[in-house]
């Protein structure tokens, strides 16, 4: 099984590390095919080509857009870059972004991303290897790098 994963050099955190971790912990012979662009708007064709050129059978996409307006709107057209090449392809993209202004401080918004990553991460284990774990969790108000929600 091959997993794509695509980060950017924008990025203040290595999540794609953190990521890659995660799962090398859980479940062995995988083969994780790397790729990294400049920013969150090349991420939608690097995940296309790693699905389809490279064969993955998903792709992990990480990317850390900034707090100004012009990077939120930067990152909604990745965001729907990276749905369009999932349409395209019929193969699942993990979208991993965090937002600079998601943090209250550097230290906040590294622990951020690691928890974000590491959490997207055992997200793409149940999804590939335990999926009726997966099922339990529906309606569970789960979160990615912050507390659960609950379900109501």
């Amino acid at each position: 099984m091959k997993i794509g994963i695509c980060d950017t050099t924008f990025a203040r955190f290595d999540m794609a590390g953190a990521a890659l971790d995660q799962i090398k912990e859980q479940i062995g012979n995988i083969k994780f095919i790397r790729r990294t662009v400049p920013g969150i708007k090349d991420l939608p064709v690097a995940s296309k080509k790693l699905i389809e050129e490279e064969g993955c059978e998903l792709v992990m996409a990480f990317g850390m857009p900034g707090p100004e307006k012009i990077d939120k709107l930067c990152a909604h057209e990745a965001s729907t870059g990276l749905i369009t090449a999932q349409l395209m392809t019929n193969t699942h993209i993990i979208e991993v972004f965090v937002h600079e202004d998601e943090g209250q401080d550097d230290k906040d918004l590294k622990q951020l991303a690691e928890n974000r990553a590491r959490e997207h991460a055992d997200n793409v284990v149940k999804m590939l290897f335990k999926p009726d774990k997966m099922r339990r969790e529906a309606a569970m108000g789960m979160r990615e790098g912050r507390e659960n929600k609950g379900p109501l």
